[in-house]
């Protein structure tokens, strides 16, 4: 990934920026999933500046997140955002009205039903028990179109398997690392399981997407990828590259993207974690 800094003031010329797409915990949100937690347990006031400043230029922050579409809009409305995209891109509220991407899904019920039902999600703890498991107490709320894990899995081996074992219509997405410890505690967070790094995975129906949902959103504000950029911690995220004119990962988040492969020179590095990286980017871009 190329660094921000060195790209900025020309993406400051070329932008006609109107929505922010941003990631909540591990990017917007610092540890512990607070918006005043720097990345070494600080506190800091960088993010919510940020935001502030994004809404005073009249530029949409549109919060896109794996968490339900009840935690997504509590979001939204501390942050003053009036559309929020949850569920990793499964549901988009835009202006008080519900959007449903549900992608491959077919049938009745929601497709959170016909996964409890599949055997799916025991499929992947039993093949990878030990470093695969719900990420809870979050991954019991009430869901509609995915379901939550935490662990590290070979995310293409994951996925043949559920290829092979009938539940092609079913992707396994990557949504970032989780923390095993936060700033100040003692501990490991997850003890059960025996793995390098703890990711964030949603099991979703095929061609779900935080992507998917971007460009969907940006086509109903009828705009076009000079006036959007994203943010956000992992492979789930930078895919918005596809349909934006940039995407930054905040400094956390190198490890899990670079983890997930190439990607195309509009994914950007930001020098801060977390908020900090966040609001870097976003006073470059207002004060140019």
């Amino acid at each position: 990934m190329r660094r921000a800094a060195d790209h900025l003031p020309e993406l400051a010329g070329r932008l006609d920026l109107r929505v922010v797409y941003v990631d909540l915990d591990g990017t917007l949100l610092g540890p512990g999933g607070s918006l005043f937690a720097a990345g070494d347990g600080q506190v800091t006031t960088r993010a919510t500046d940020a935001v502030a400043g994004l809404h005073r230029a009249g530029i949409a922050l549109v919060p896109i997140s794996g968490r339900t579409v009840q935690l997504v809009r509590e979001a939204a409305r501390l942050l003053g955002s009036r559309s929020y995209i949850a569920e990793l891109g499964a549901i988009t509220s835009f202006d008080g009205e519900f959007v449903h991407d549900l992608g491959a899904f077919r049938g009745s019920g929601t497709p959170f039903e016909a996964m409890a039902r599949s055997g799916a999600a025991a499929l992947l703890m039993e093949t990878f028990e030990g470093t695969f498991e719900p990420h809870a107490p979050w991954a019991h709320l009430p869901r509609e179109a995915s379901m939550l894990f935490r662990g590290q899995v070979d995310l293409a081996e994951a996925r043949r398997l559920l290829d092979r074992s009938g539940f092609d219509w079913l992707s396994l997405e990557d949504n970032g690392i989780i923390p095993r410890r936060l700033p100040g505690s003692r501990g490991d967070r997850f003890p059960g399981l025996d793995v390098a790094d703890v990711h964030a995975y949603h099991l979703v129906p095929r061609g779900v997407s935080k992507a998917a949902a971007a460009a969907a959103d940006l086509g109903r504000r009828g705009l076009g990828p000079e006036s959007a950029i994203g943010f956000g911690d992992s492979p789930a995220d930078a895919e918005l590259a596809a349909h934006v004119a940039a995407v930054f990962v905040v400094a956390n988040g190198r490890r899990a993207v670079e983890a997930g492969g190439a990607w195309p020179d509009n994914v950007y590095l930001t020098e801060g974690s977390h908020g900090e990286g966040f609001a870097e980017v976003v006073f470059a871009l207002l004060g140019a």
